[in-house]
């Protein structure tokens, strides 16, 4: 939460009505002589609220607005986000998914909506996918990275902030509906999408408009799919860089969203506020993926011929992600007192009720004369005998049932004297904060197998009783398609109990709960043209985690606790060098706890092998420092540059410990363990304009770009075999991307908008595929997409739209070491939108 004081302040600091009129000028005097009429919708719009919320904060953050007909300028969250400076986007299927910050991976930066802190579907992640959220259900999204004491402190890279609908948002009765149909290139198929919003207000009591009631609705059914290939890196360096393994994949997906938000707000006087926010986000998957697994008798070179063992694979599962947020509050002015107390309950889950995980076809011998072309793009070259369903035979049924449940519940209170110190306004701010956290999983495995031992007889297990066409492939030829209808229908008679994977099971069930409590002190002071934020915030933490482990056979229950406090000082600095021009500065610290996946309590011993999750590790710290400037000038107008830099400790990175401490007689101990540092820095600039003091049409165009330069540094060790010693290697921190950056040309008037855009990422390190061989690290390719989208008004209140994403059909590509050598190669093809847009505000 910003403070902003409530006391006049100094001559010097003040934001009058006349400097902000000034501010929003444009540079040149022709327009002091042609006042320009500000539009409240539109692109403009939507960068001048962004732009006036940034530069009166007391942090430094990045806004994404909605413009007065609640339009954001994305689809959902995540791809909203990645326009702003410093962010970038990790991509699922094509569509923005989870947002990094300054190059520091998702599970670093942390999620509110509505000032409570929203937790993670997933079972192994703190990362909240950002696509769960409708742009329809958001008001405004923030990134505030740089935390004042009166914020929660877990964040490395920042604090996503997403405020949905107000009824305040807008001065009476307001509503806009939305309906739109899309068009995926890769499937050829058709999605319907319907969306409203709704708010005003209301006089009770003796109150006028003093109540206020907003909803929000949104509903999309989308199919898509893509086509991939990819090695999982599976090449053998130390002899040519032979290729032990390709796996064809197709995918194909229904997605639902469904989002529901009410929010109600009550304000008795001009002292007074109380407020209920609530969202509702659905996000339901049906998936279908075949898979063509093709494993080489000696790894080979491209354009060799050798025998190869060929394995056709069906998944198909349903999986609904759902997200639940409550926070009530309110806050009063008493003098020169304030205070401000907020309640918020979050609740979030992924629940597969029960879906095929692999279904596994295998050939009944090995086929001969097959090979590949290519190493980026590897294309299987075979023989028809391997494209005929008679060769396979079903082996292996997993079904899987999956819940994972994210609870979150807080409350926190606020307090805040306005005082004068020898004349400069200042402001002391104090409170504290509880938040109880608990993620909760539970997976079931069936494996169904020997079915020729069941009675089932060689024809019944026949791909060709399963199958149904052929696949529809665009990276080359792919043969029949399963069924994933035929294969539940046959393990349907099956007695599920006699086939339960007891260890797989209960090994990955687990609890783990994480108690924070925090309390904090800071002051603001404002010095003539300068405001001083100093304070001190104390975060205590208690984790418990209980789980399941194998033990040479034998399970054993596994409950563990790690306590640990963090005092984390904090200092902000905001210069006015004049009324469009402020300069800022701050040293913060942060702490940010484990991902759930790394302190998994679950773990398998078996023989000399061993694998695990670590309860025990430390939380990431970090020292940031921050220095920047601003520059506010005329109609949607900004130029910054920031400089950044983090110093890390206790990194987390995925080792093996085999030949350590309690492991010394193991040959492989694979789990998550702490590096010692690690540093972050950067350059960020940012520039907007919309040129209106140029002559007709050129007026209506408008500019936003901005750039990102990151590099990252962190050691990692392991011990050696061979050399019987440890040894260490540098490497980038994983998502760190050296460059990122927007590129937006739009063009607007009272009826026609027009918007280009792109959106470039380079190359990141993915994973740590060998802490000792850099070789088998895996990169993602750098990324350029370009987007497209229209608005024209066939009436003041009814707007007809149309977006075209993707137009440069941009991949997604990692690769092992060198960027010839594919892990992961997916396309996905361009998407087309139109729809109609009905308002009143």
């Amino acid at each position: 939460m910003s403070v902003q004081l409530a006391t006049a302040r100094s001559p010097g600091f003040r934001l009058s009505a006349l400097a902000l009129a000034i501010a929003v000028s444009t540079p040149l005097a022709a327009q002091a002589q042609q006042p320009e009429v500000v539009d409240v919708i539109g692109q403009a719009a939507q960068l001048e609220q962004a732009l006036d919320d940034q530069r009166r904060a007391n942090t430094i953050k990045s806004v994404v607005h909605a413009d007065a007909i609640g339009q954001l300028p994305d689809d959902n969250a995540a791809e909203a986000l990645q326009r702003v400076p410093g962010l970038s986007v990790e991509r699922d299927q094509g569509e923005g998914r989870f947002v990094r910050v300054r190059g520091l991976g998702s599970d670093l930066n942390s999620v509110t909506i509505n000032g409570t802190l929203v937790p993670a579907p997933e079972d192994d992640r703190r990362a909240v996918a950002m696509d769960v959220l409708p742009s329809e259900l958001v008001q405004s999204l923030s990134v505030v990275k740089t935390l004042t004491p009166d914020m929660d402190a877990n964040s490395l890279g920042g604090t996503i902030e997403v405020e949905s609908l107000s009824a305040f948002d807008h001065d009476g009765l307001f509503y806009s509906l939305s309906a739109e149909g899309s068009h995926d290139e890769n499937t050829s198929k058709n999605s319907p999408k319907l969306s409203g919003a709704f708010s005003n207000r209301f006089s009770i009591g003796d109150g006028v408009d003093n109540f206020g009631v907003a909803a929000a609705l949104s509903w999309q059914e989308r199919k898509f799919g893509s086509d991939n290939v990819e090695t999982g890196g599976a090449w053998d360096f130390d002899d040519g860089a032979r290729l032990e393994e390709i796996e064809q994949r197709r995918y194909d997906i229904t997605r639902e969203r469904t989002g529901l938000g009410l929010n109600l707000d009550y304000r008795p006087d001009e002292h007074s506020e109380v407020w209920f926010r609530s969202l509702y986000s659905r996000y339901k998957d049906d998936e279908v993926r075949q898979g063509l697994v093709t494993t080489f008798g000696d790894p080979q070179l491209p354009g060799e011929l050798g025998e190869a063992e060929v394995a056709r694979e069906l998944k198909a599962r349903e999986e609904t992600q759902e997200v639940k947020s409550f926070v009530f509050g309110g806050k009063r002015q008493l003098g020169d007192w304030g205070v401000s107390a907020q309640a918020g309950y979050s609740k979030a889950g992924e629940d597969s009720p029960g879906g095929i995980g692999t279904a596994a076809f295998e050939a009944d011998d090995d086929f001969s004369n097959v090979g590949y072309s290519g190493t980026r793009k590897p294309r299987l070259r075979a023989g028809q005998d391997l494209y005929d369903a008679t060769h396979f035979s079903l082996t292996e049924v997993e079904w899987e049932k999956q819940k994972t449940t994210d609870t979150e519940k807080n409350i926190k209170l606020d307090l805040t004297r306005d005082f004068s110190l020898s004349g400069m306004p200042s402001q002391l701010a104090f409170g504290g904060k509880l938040s109880r956290r608990e993620k909760d999983n539970d997976l079931d495995i069936w494996v169904f197998e020997d079915f020729d031992e069941l009675g089932f007889s060689d024809a019944q297990l026949n791909l060709s009783q399963f199958s149904r066409g052929t696949t529809d492939y665009g990276l080359g030829r792919f043969g029949p398609r399963i069924s994933d209808r035929a294969v539940k229908d046959l393990i349907s008679g099956l007695n599920r109990a006699d086939f339960y994977d007891e260890e797989e099971s209960r090994i990955n069930d687990f609890t783990i709960e994480e108690d924070i409590n925090a309390v904090y002190i800071m002051n603001t002071l404002d010095i003539d043209d300068l405001r001083i934020i100093a304070g001190l915030r104390y975060e205590d933490t208690s984790i418990k985690a209980r789980g399941t482990g194998l033990d040479q056979g034998d399970f054993v229950a596994n409950n563990t606790s790690n306590d640990y406090d963090h005092w984390l000082p904090g200092l902000h600095a905001i210069y006015q060098l004049n009324d469009q021009t402020q300069i800022r500065a701050a040293w913060t610290n942060s702490v940010v706890r484990p991902t759930f996946g790394q302190m998994f309590p679950g773990f398998v011993l078996d023989g000399d092998e061993a694998e695990f999750g670590n309860p025990d590790l430390k939380p990431l710290e970090s020292s940031n420092f921050d220095l920047g400037i601003e520059h506010y000038m005329g109609r949607a107008g900004a130029v910054s540059a920031f400089v950044f830099y983090k110093d890390i400790d206790n990194f987390i990175y995925t080792a093996d410990v085999a030949g350590t401490g309690a492991y010394a007689g193991f040959s492989e101990a694979i789990t998550s363990i702490n590096g010692d540092s690690a540093t972050v820095y950067g350059l960020e600039l940012a520039y907007s304009q919309k040129f209106s003091w140029l002559p007709s049409p050129w007026n209506g165009l408008l500019l936003n770009a901005n750039t990102t330069f990151t590099k990252s540094d962190a050691d990692i060790e392991q011990f050696d075999p061979d050399l019987g010693a440890m040894r260490s290697r540098s490497i980038r921190l994983p998502g760190q991307s050296d460059v990122t950056g927007n590129l937006t040309v739009g063009w607007e008037n009272d009826k026609l908008s027009l918007r280009l855009s792109t959106n470039y990422k380079s190359n990141y390190l993915d994973e740590v595929g060998d802490v000792l061989d850099a070789r088998y690290d895996y990169k993602v390719d750098d990324q350029l997409f370009v987007d497209f989208s229209a608005g024209y008004f066939l009436r003041d209140n009814l707007q007809v739209f149309f977006e075209a994403q993707n137009l440069t059909d941009e991949s997604y590509y990692v690769y092992t070491g060198k960027r010839r050598y594919n892990a992961q190669y997916e396309e996905y093809g361009p998407s087309y939108k139109i729809g109609l847009t009905l308002t009143h505000f």
